[in-house]
């Protein structure tokens, strides 16, 4: 099979296809395509020290490292998804059972269905998990959407 003129020539941007998410409890089944991911980056948190008898600035130095919530946006999933499941045993479980994070990887793919980039995501576990609001005007695919938490990331390819 030939490889796509994009990954032949390291063409920068990458055209945006789709995303495929990977669970440790949907391993490689059809409950891993969304329409849009955000929330991949990281920030450093700073604390202003003042000097004395400096006046001129003020010291900024680094303090922790957070990230956005990853959010995952895709059509309604049925009732036996297994993404459904882990989202409804978390955030309607009452804390009866302990929350288990998974790792997760994001894989934007190609015009072939090939991984051209992809992130892996530490204890991610879902904080929100919502249905935008139906709107009897318009014929628009009802959305759902999934916001994680998650410890770090890190680039794999």
């Amino acid at each position: 099979m030939a490889s796509s003129p994009s990954s032949q020539l390291g063409e920068y941007p990458l055209p945006a296809f789709y995303f495929k998410v990977v669970f440790a409890a949907t391993s490689d089944n059809a409950d891993t395509s969304f329409q849009e991911v955000s929330g991949i980056g990281s920030e450093m948190e700073t604390e202003d020290l003042a000097e004395g008898g400096e006046n001129r600035f003020v010291h900024r130095l680094p303090k922790s490292i957070k990230h956005p919530k990853l959010v995952l946006k895709r059509g309604v999933a049925s009732k036996d998804s297994p993404l459904i499941a882990w989202c409804e045993e978390v955030l309607e479980g009452s804390f009866i059972e302990q929350v288990k994070p998974m790792t997760l990887e994001v894989s934007l793919m190609d015009e072939e269905g090939e991984p051209t980039r992809v992130w892996s995501f530490a204890n991610a576990f879902p904080v929100n998990w919502e249905v935008e609001g139906f709107n009897s005007t318009k014929n628009e695919i009802a959305i759902e959407k999934i916001e994680l938490s998650y410890n770090y990331f890190d680039r794999v390819t």
